[in-house]
C-alpha cells in the first residue's frame, strides 16, 4: 500500500471522504489556540487527505517514512513543505504551534514507540503548543474480527480492497491488518495482491499517561467519525513547561 500502489489508494479512500474528520482536527486547534493562521507539523502524513482539509486554515509543514507516499501528499498540498522521516526519531530544529498525528500513529507498537511519537511532538512545539492525535482502536472498543471491504473505479482501473483485522495475541499491544486488493485493469482478468499490517493496540488509559508522561496536560475530545459509532476520542495534549 505504502510503495507500489501508493498511487491507487485514492480509489478506495479519496480525499473528500476526510472532510468530516477534518472539522474535528480543525475545532481541536481552534478551541485551544483561537483565530489565527497556525503552524502546523503533521506527522505521518501518509497520503494527505485529512491534512487537504486543513490547508486553508494553517500553514503546514508534514513528514513521513514513506517516499511514495510523500510523493502523492505533495500532489495533493502542493503548498505544503514535506520531510522523509520516522516520527519517533525526526528532528526539524525548530517549532510550531501544534503537532498533529492522524491515523499513522496506530503503527507504533509498543509503549517506547508511543512515547519516542509523543517526545517528537514534544521537542517540535512551543510552549502551550498544541498535539492532537487519535488512534483508530482503543483496546477496549476493538471488535475481533473487523472485517470491511470496498470497490471504487477510476477510468479502466477496478480496485476492490477487503481488509480483516484480528487480535493474534490478547496478551500484547498489537494487532494484524490482513488486506487483499483485486486489481482489474481494462476489462481484464483481476489479479489478486496481499498486504499484511501490524497495528498498536492500548487502553485509553495507557494513551492518556504516556502523553502526560512525555510533558503534556491531556484533554480529550469527542471524535464521532466512525460508522460503527463506537466509542472514539482526540487526545489532545497541552505542552507543560
Amino acid at each position: 500500500m505504502y510503495t507500489e500502489f501508493a498511487a491507487n489508494w485514492r480509489l478506495i479512500s479519496a480525499p473528500e471522504n476526510y472532510a468530516k474528520e477534518a472539522a474535528f482536527w480543525r475545532a481541536a486547534i481552534r478551541s485551544r489556540l483561537g483565530p489565527g493562521r497556525h503552524s502546523v507539523l503533521e506527522l505521518g502524513v501518509g497520503w494527505g487527505h485529512n491534512m487537504s482539509h486543513l490547508t486553508n486554515d494553517f500553514e503546514f509543514t508534514a513528514a513521513d517514512i514513506s517516499p511514495p507516499m510523500i510523493e502523492q501528499a505533495h500532489e495533493l498540498n502542493p503548498g505544503v513543505e514535506f520531510h522523509v522521516g520516522d516520527m519517533r526519531t525526526i528532528r526539524l530544529g525548530r517549532t510550531f504551534d501544534a503537532v498533529l498525528i492522524h491515523d499513522a500513529i496506530t503503527y507504533m507498537l509498543t509503549e517506547d514507540d508511543l512515547q519516542a511519537a509523543f517526545a517528537t511532538a514534544n521537542v517540535h512545539l512551543r510552549e502551550a503548543g498544541v498535539l492532537v492525535t487519535s488512534p483508530d482502536w482503543f483496546k477496549e472498543t476493538f471488535r475481533d474480527p473487523t472485517v470491511s471491504y470496498g470497490t471504487k473505479r477510476n477510468g479502466p482501473m477496478e480496485l476492490t480492497i477487503l481488509e480483516y483485522e484480528h487480535d493474534r495475541d490478547p496478551l500484547d499491544t498489537m494487532y494484524e491488518s490482513l488486506m487483499w486488493y483485486l486489481i482489474r485493469e481494462n476489462g481484464g482478468t483481476p489479479r489478486v495482491e496481499e498486504d499484511r499490517h501490524v497495528f498498536g493496540l492500548f487502553s485509553l488509559a495507557t494513551w492518556e499517561r504516556l502523553i502526560a508522561k512525555a510533558g503534556f496536560r491531556v484533554e480529550k475530545d469527542a471524535y464521532d467519525v466512525h460508522e460503527d459509532s463506537r466509542e472514539s476520542y482526540l487526545l489532545v495534549g497541552i505542552k507543560q513547561e
